[in-house]
């Protein structure tokens, strides 16, 4: 038995293990593994090698028997073991093209390759995604039509929707796939979405805070916690990303207060097991409160003056340690260096922290560095706009000594033009040498042409008809081509104009407008609006301009205009002659036809960061315009405008906005009581520039106030305002300022464009002469009660050449009661001789009933009101709301609490 044993001992394996009849050659090759003994000092015999007779592929489709044969290594002729049969199974596996793979025939040698082609794919098909639409689902997943489809394709594809369900917000998306089985070996996939509720941040937790309230810090975050307070936030669902951001934010906060070795030591964010909200806690040290200590500047350049850099950081020693004002420092050193020319100096600000006295000395190193020179401008993405339009506003040139300054200028310029995407930057990068600099303006163009078709409504304008194109970078050029027309029951309008801002390449703008305007005056009556007067202006405008400095500029212009001036006839003539007691004096005596002939020029400076939305510098304008050369119209007009922007810090924007304007005629008198400037040529205040005020609400104006009997008799003035005739008449002079604060809000708001703000303002109109009263009503005294009457007026009806008719009395023999132009007698023709001797009477028409007519308004004392609005950029168009109330205001003065404006530019 011991021989038997070691004589079968020194057997191959592959001779004590014979697979079993059916056996597939994978499994015996892994049964014979198992069953091998434990290795010995013995060498491993070889596997069994046995030769392919034939090969062959049962079961495919659409693949052919070739297809399939080349994804493995088995041909006809060459020798196979298990082991070559295992890998030719995983190779076929690996194509992804098969469901099931099997290999028979290893016993005789001839083999057949089994297989279950994977299905192809038909459609694949989304159901419950209601929050993300399906194309941006499809820019993810991998499965398409015509694709093979394989289950680990569909697990990769459903943790990729859920990853962008995550990306949202939406911990709580699961998705279950599904197959549909077709003929043809076919299949539809389809995706069946539980999209489930946003996961919000419901509770943040702060722990280790002792200086500082949970709520203090939690202002100090980006994330938020979902309450009432917070709906319109974006920032209450949690994001991974934000969690980083927010332990930043917390050190900043405590680096600012003077915490420097503040640190978090750990974050954590847990989903609730209902996986709709997530409770985020931040475990923190606080550390020990610094002072600032010694503060010094040590510089390697000469041209620097150590201890004057330092007293103008603004960091005293012992004022609490605040790290922002260390960057602060080091951006002003890197500027005041830039200024000078080093484009790349390094300051290092060097750290003394004394724990014992808790204070914090710095001393900023300036490296030695040498001036730098441009060495080139490079601008890119500019598809559109031309190089030299982008260059022109650079303030260097290649060759130029660096200065960080004229970068900073250059960037405010190119921004200002509005061609490209806010936040432009000009980068600076070394050039082929230390002292060389090259310039990169990566630009990114976004559309300049407006092409505008809206209809809309408005508290001051009513129904609105807007069409509009206006191209502000036309041909690449920087031209500006624009034309509108506008409609609405106040105004009319129709403008074409062009502006060319370098004349051949030269610093000199030129520009035109055409222009007809119809605009009507008004008033109500109780809820009637009545038209006062109709204006209609035809003419034209050329202007120029010139640079003086880079800060101020020279700017002429010339104007033509003829304006018409009507009042309705039906309404307020009479016998075809303007009727004062219809009208009024003061609307009788502007109406005219006349041409107004204007040269005049304003001086401006402007360091404004941006034209279209500023939030820094300041901007001052000086203009005269001098009417008479030529035409029927004489006076100098002059105006004073200026407005400064702050940034304040935290996306606070602060602005104050001052103007005021003077008109002197040149005209002799037209009269007693009749001013010297027309009506139409003053200056007007109201909505919408001061808020808080009805359309021409300030100022001089003329109240016509009807009398009425009361239940007891007595005669009163009308005290319902609605039933107040009131006229604006406009003034010579005003100012007005305002004070604004605009109020940064979430990412979010930002989104949907909202920009709210709150105001003050004050401003005034004044200075007109005082018109004569236009009309003298009877009085009589009451004899029953003693008081005086004031009595209807009645007036003469006047035939067609003015004269005043009269009655021939009813007792006459030949003409009674008739109506003719002879104080006695009677003519048949109006002006025609008189024949007769009968005394005639005044014939009297329509009385007029009595009222005071009252001259209020004009006084220069402030009107103030404060107010909140908001500006939105809409899908219907822009849009402003106002919410302002009148602190203090004149007597005559219309008020107005809300306002708003849809599709008109604000």
């Amino acid at each position: 038995m011991l021989l038997a044993g070691t004589m079968l001992s020194c057997l191959p394996a592959e001779a004590q293990t014979t697979p079993a009849a059916g056996r597939s050659p994978a499994k015996a090759s892994a049964r014979a593994t198992a069953s091998a003994p434990v290795a010995s000092p013995v060498a491993a015999a070889p596997a069994v090698t046995r030769t392919i007779k034939t090969i062959r592929v049962e079961g495919s489709q659409r693949l052919e028997p070739e297809t399939v044969l080349s994804y493995t290594k088995l041909r006809t002729g060459q020798a196979f073991t298990n082991e070559s049969l295992d890998q030719a199974i995983k190779d076929l596996y690996a194509s992804d093209l098969f469901a099931d793979v099997s290999i028979a025939g290893a016993e005789t040698g001839d083999i057949v390759l089994r297989i279950r082609e994977n299905p192809v794919i038909n459609r694949v098909i989304f159901e419950g995604n209601k929050r993300l639409k399906e194309d941006k689902i499809k820019k993810e997943v991998k499965l398409a039509p015509r694709q093979i489809f394989t289950r680990t394709a569909v697990r990769q594809d459903v943790a990729r929707i859920i990853e962008l369900y995550r990306r949202q917000g939406r911990f709580a998306a699961v998705v279950e796939p599904k197959m549909v089985n077709l003929d043809q070996n076919r299949v539809d996939v389809i995706f069946e979405v539980s999209e489930g509720p946003k996961s919000k941040v419901r509770q943040i937790n702060i722990l280790g805070n002792e200086e500082f309230s949970d709520n203090k810090l939690r202002e100090q975050m980006a994330t938020k916690q979902a309450r009432l307070t917070t709906l319109l936030s974006s920032n209450t669902s949690y994001d991974q990303d934000r969690l980083a951001y927010d332990q930043q934010k917390l050190r900043q906060f405590y680096l600012t207060e003077g915490y420097a070795d503040f640190k978090v030591t750990s974050a954590v964010a847990e989903l609730t097991p209902d996986k709709k909200d997530f409770i985020i806690t931040y475990v923190v040290e606080e550390g020990k409160r610094y002072k600032f200590g010694d503060v010094t500047v040590d510089s390697d350049i000469r041209d620097f003056d150590n201890k004057k850099l330092a007293a103008s950081l603004g960091i005293n020693k012992g004022d609490w340690y605040n790290a922002k004002k260390v960057e602060t420092a080091v951006d002003s050193l890197s500027e005041a260096a830039g200024a000078f020319g080093y484009a790349f100096t390094e300051v290092n600000p060097d750290f003394q922290r004394d724990k014992d006295t808790l204070t914090m000395g710095i001393n900023f190193h300036i490296a030695e560095a040498k001036r730098s020179y441009v060495e080139r401008i490079d601008i890119n993405g500019n598809t559109q706009t031309q190089d030299k339009i982008i260059r022109r506003e650079i303030r260097l040139a290649e060759g130029d000594a660096f200065s960080s300054f004229q970068v900073k200028r250059s960037q405010d310029r190119i921004n200002s033009l509005g061609f490209f995407q806010d936040k432009f930057e000009i980068k600076q990068t070394q050039g082929s040498s230390p002292d060389r600099v090259v310039l990169t303006a990566n630009v990114e163009e976004k559309s300049t042409g407006e092409l505008s078709l809206s209809a809309g409504f408005s508290s001051l304008e009513k129904f609105i008809i807007q069409a509009s194109i206006r191209q502000r970078n036309f041909r690449g050029k920087g031209q500006e081509l624009r034309a509108s027309v506008n409609y609405s029951t106040y105004s009319k309008s129709v403008e074409l104009g062009f502006t060319e801002p370098y004349l051949f390449d030269k610093n000199i703008a030129v520009g035109g407008d055409i222009f007809r305007r119809d605009y009507n005056a008004f008033n109500y009556l109780g809820n009637t609006r009545q038209t006062t007067y109709t204006q209609v202006s035809t003419g034209f405008q050329l202007r120029a301009g010139i640079p003086l400095t880079e800060y101020w500029q020279l700017a002429g212009r010339y104007g033509l205009s003829y304006d018409q001036v009507g009042l309705d006839q039906a309404t307020y003539f009479t016998n075809g002659q303007c009727d004062n007691l219809l009208a009024g004096r003061y609307l009788c005596e502007a109406i005219g036809n006349r041409w107004t002939s204007s040269v005049g020029y304003s001086l401006l400076y402007d360091s404004l960061n941006s034209r279209l939305r500023p939030t820094a510098g300041q901007r001052f304008i000086f203009s005269q315009d001098f009417a008479g050369l030529g035409g029927d119209v004489k006076y100098i007009r002059t105006k004073i405008e200026g407005s400064k922007f702050v940034n304040v810090g935290s996306g606070f924007i602060a602005s104050l906005n001052v103007e005021g304007g003077y008109i002197k005629s040149l005209e002799k008198s037209r009269g007693a009581g009749i001013d010297s400037v027309r009506i139409t040529d003053r200056f007007y205040l109201g909505e919408p520039d001061f808020r808080g005020f009805d359309i021409r609400g300030v100022g001089p104006r003329i109240q016509r106030i009807p009398y009425v009997t009361d239940a007891a008799g007595n005669q009163t003035l009308v005290t319902d305002r609605t039933q107040i005739v009131d006229d604006a008449l406009g003034g010579r002079a005003y100012y007005l300022g305002k004070l604004e604060l605009e109020i940064p809000l979430g990412a979010g708001a930002r989104e949907l464009g909202l920009r709210p703000s709150i105001y003050v303002q004050a401003g005034a109109l004044f200075g007109i002469t005082r018109p004569l009263p236009t009309a003298t009503f009877p009085t009589a005294v009451d004899p029953v009660t003693g008081r005086t009457v004031v009595q209807s007026l009645n007036r003469p009806v006047l035939a067609t050449n003015g004269q005043p008719y009269y009655v021939v009395p009813a007792t006459d023999g030949n003409n009674p009661s008739a109506s003719t132009t002879c104080t006695v007698g009677y003519s048949a023709t109006v002006g025609g001789p008189c024949s007769g001797t009968s005394v005639n009477t005044p014939l009297s028409g329509q009385p007029i009933s009595p009222f005071l007519e009252r001259f209020v308004g004009d006084s220069p004392r402030p009107r103030i009101s404060v107010g909140t609005g908001v500006n939105w950029n809409s899908p219907f168009g822009p849009l402003r709301i106002d919410l302002a109330y009148a602190l203090l205001k004149d007597k005559g003065d219309d008020s107005k609490l809300v306002t708003f404006n849809v599709g008109t530019q604000f």
